[in-house]
């Protein structure tokens, strides 16, 4: 995001430099990203930090402290927001600049339509509120949980939109977050690509039964992918129940002071070839632990005390931002049903999708019990593999995974550390699959060909179908191979117990292949699974039809193991 599109122009109340402010506020570097409402329309109001750079003859002409009046007035009321600038620096007869550091709400072109939309709601006399709003209620109130509170948040986000100091009714808020606002179908297009685990709560079940948690790849309007959940139980025979789901969707909110970890931030920006001095100053100022206001506040500063207007530094400071945005936590409601949960896209990098999620019950050497998941992120020209980690299904925590291993699709974690590392399968050359070993969950640096195609159905590639699964035998993994036509089958092998860098079985012919009822659906010829449950000596395998929709598959773990070679 840059500054190009500001609209701030000159200001009558200062003349010529209400004219120079406003030319070079359009023109300033912007540090930061927000929330755009309703992406169909291209609406919503975006507050950034700026920081702008004034050359000293305008110092020398008008005078600090005038510049920095004018630009609170210029910058804020055409912002419609008024506060003082953040700071100012005088400037010297060497250095040839001052700068002011201001927040400013961002409108881009297509958000001149939000401030145009937000004039004719609060044009609508107070007495044509109330009938708008009670139709607006009456039509999808019961559609949705807690109708006022989204709306309520929607409005936050637009108020930058609104007049500077405009009075605003409750039931006006309401009809304006109403209008920012609209329906999605989540599942509309397809749910498949299931993985399964054990539900955290195993109470007030019948004898011999477990309780699980189904996690799905929904898939809507404009081919948008998020998470979705259901659950279910098995009972002591192998009979599967699916839980009927509520009909209600909530997204979770973003936890606010969510903090991050130095050392560890610091050694992303290493990965990511971030790390300057700019970046050890900026973080020069932190704690152990910070928020992303701190880290926002300490950029800011880094920003003035280095008097930084080289490109080079201004798209540094936006991509260290942009790191610390992509490494977030969010909370569910508590009194929310699972099936009502959703995790939608959030950050940049996955604007277009959250795919394949690949959830595993990780036990670590101290005994606790952690629900972890890759997935593919995606943005609509990019994928690239990240991680979710839950105790509780109700707070997720988002996290970048760095290091030249990942790349591409489908890495699955194995549900412990073997031998004192975190161990992992991946993909990464598209073709043959990986065997990767860390020291730490977060960075993987090297693989090592693990399998290669060999049989007719696989030919084209070979992946995973989810997290390795821990038999006496040894870890059995299911795979899926690519065939002609692109047919998609699932098939299995087995690494050793102690060292899985060692292939010790494998199946010549696949477990699964598509049927005459499984080939027809939004990509024919395909199934697919992220992830599959050991229950006794059973293996419980949901898997996607033609990514279209799910079913499950229950096999005997001894059948399969003897007919490995």
């Amino acid at each position: 995001m840059d500054g190009t599109a500001c609209p701030f122009g000159g200001d009558d109340q200062f003349g010529a430099l209400g004219q120079v402010v406003g030319d070079i506020l359009v023109k300033a570097p912007t540090f930061g990203t927000g929330v755009t409402e309703l992406p169909n329309l291209g609406l919503g109001a975006v507050a950034v930090e700026v920081f702008v750079v004034f050359p000293v003859e305008h110092v020398r002409a008008f005078g600090a402290r005038d510049i920095q009046k004018a630009t609170a007035r210029v910058g804020f009321e055409r912002g419609n927001q008024q506060r003082e600038p953040l700071a100012i620096a005088e400037a010297d007869g060497g250095e040839g600049f001052v700068l002011v550091g201001v927040l400013l709400p961002f409108l881009t072109t297509n958000d001149r339509r939000a401030v145009n939309l937000c004039a004719q709601i609060m044009a609508i006399p107070e007495s044509e509120v109330h009938p708008l709003l009670v139709e607006v209620m009456a039509e999808f109130g019961e559609r949705h949980v807690k109708i006022d509170q989204f709306l309520i948040r929607r409005f936050e986000r637009i108020r930058p939109s609104l007049p500077a100091g405009a009075t605003v009714s409750e039931e006006r808020k309401l009809l304006l977050g109403a209008y920012f606002s609209h329906e999605y179908s989540l599942e509309a297009a397809a749910l498949f690509n299931p993985s399964i685990v054990p539900h955290p709560d195993q109470s007030d079940l019948p004898p011999g039964s477990l309780r699980f948690i189904l996690s799905l790849r929904a898939t809507g309007e404009g081919h948008i992918s998020s998470i979705t959940f259901r659950t279910g139980f098995l009972d002591s025979v192998g009979n599967i129940t699916i839980n009927t789901p509520t009909r209600y969707c909530i997204e979770p909110t973003q936890v606010p002071n969510a903090s991050y970890d130095k050392h560890l931030f610091d050694r992303k920006l290493h990965e990511l070839d971030l790390a300057s001095d700019f970046s050890r100053q900026a973080l020069q100022g932190l704690g152990d632990t910070f928020t992303l206001d701190e880290l926002r506040n300490s950029i800011l500063a880094t920003v003035k005390h280095l008097r930084a207007r080289d490109e080079e530094r201004q798209s540094a400071a936006r991509k260290i931002l942009m790191l610390a945005q992509s490494n977030y936590e969010v909370q569910f409601p508590t009194d929310s049903r699972l099936s009502e949960r959703v995790l939608f896209p959030t950050t940049p990098s996955q604007s277009n999708g959250i795919e394949d999620a690949r959830f595993v019950l990780f036990t670590a050497e101290d005994g606790t019990r952690t629900y972890c998941a890759t997935y593919t992120a995606y943005d609509g020209k990019l994928i690239l593999p990240q991680f979710i980690e839950t105790s509780d299904f109700l707070h997720f925590k988002f996290t970048t995974l760095n290091g030249p291993a990942v790349k591409n699709k489908g890495m699955a974690l194995f549900p412990r550390k073997i031998n004192g590392r975190y161990a992992m399968l991946g993909r990464q050359d598209s073709e043959n699959l990986y065997m990767m070993f860390s020291d730490h969950l977060h960075f993987w640096h090297s693989a090592q060909l693990l399998l290669e195609p060999k049989f007719p159905w696989e030919f084209v590639q070979l992946g995973n179908c989810g997290s390795p699964i821990e038999t006496d035998a040894g870890w059995l993994v299911l795979s899926h191979g690519v065939g002609p036509m692109r047919k998609y089958c699932i098939g299995a092998f087995l690494l050793d117990r102690d060292d899985p860098s060692k292939v010790i079985g494998r199946l010549r012919e696949p477990l699964i292949k598509p049927n005459e009822n499984e080939r027809e659906g939004y990509v024919p010829n395909v199934v697919y699974s992220c992830g599959s449950l050991l229950r006794g000596r059973h293996l419980i395998i949901p898997y996607a039809m033609s990514d279209y929709a799910t079913t499950f598959a229950t096999l005997s773990l001894d059948d399969v193991l003897a007919a490995m070679e």
